[in-house]
């Protein structure tokens, strides 16, 4: 997708739309290019597809789902962050923030929204980050600041917030129903890898066998999709 060269010229924003739900791309481009001051010059529904749509387009912003199928949002926000740091990259997200803010600011993403915010939530998150601030709301921003005030003393967590991002990844493909082995071929690592995670998160949730593991991510799970 090419933005009309007068519209780029009349110094409008350029954004990059990273989904692979072509109905949330189609709904994010149309709220987008209502702006004045905004429009997409590209999508896409993979990693692959935004590492070359992002090089060739040069956005301003790139709105990026971290829930891509087989794939890791995280990721690829750790890759483009490096790769172009001249891009502001926001998380648009079905998971809750309080578990994945943090770990989208630390891979290097400005700004987190969550799929059920309204629309100027977007439209909110794009400028601010345009303007070079970070955007989340304001439950994170006091999480953080509590955090940042505790910093000396031994702060209570959680064993989902002490996974690293690979083995949450991870622990959550369990929850939904996929073996070590199909997690392995679908985020294109060796089983033993996959293990060598599970292992870690065993050590993390104080249990023995990957059938505790499994039945811990089965509940997170569940939880997760209570609202």
């Amino acid at each position: 997708m090419n933005p009309d060269p007068s519209a780029t010229a009349a110094g409008k924003h350029c954004v990059f739309i990273v989904d692979d739900h072509p109905l949330v791309r189609e709904g994010l481009t149309n709220l987008i290019n209502r702006q004045s001051d905004f429009i997409v010059c590209g999508e896409a529904k993979d990693s692959a597809e935004a590492i070359a749509g992002i090089a060739k387009e040069q956005p301003d912003v790139a709105i990026i789902d971290i829930s891509l199928t087989n794939e890791s949002g995280l990721e690829l926000i750790k890759h483009l962050a490096g790769q172009f740091p001249q891009v502001a990259l926001i998380v648009l997200s079905m998971h809750d923030e309080a578990l994945y803010a943090e770990r989208a600011l630390r891979a290097g993403a400005r700004g987190y929204v969550m799929k059920h915010e309204t629309s100027k939530s977007v439209l909110a998150s794009i400028r601010r980050v345009l303007a070079g601030e970070i955007y989340v709301s304001e439950r994170i921003v006091n999480r953080m600041a509590l955090r940042l005030a505790s910093s000396g003393r031994a702060a209570a967590r959680s064993p989902v917030e002490r996974l690293s991002d690979r083995e949450l990844e991870i622990f959550q493909l369990l929850g939904q129903g996929r073996t070590p082995s199909e997690i392995a071929r679908d985020l294109n690592l060796s089983l033993k890898t996959v293990q060598a995670y599970c292992a870690r998160a065993k050590e993390k949730f104080g249990v023995t066998s990957l059938t505790q593991l499994l039945r811990a991510a089965i509940r997170w799970d569940d939880a997760s999709h209570v609202k």
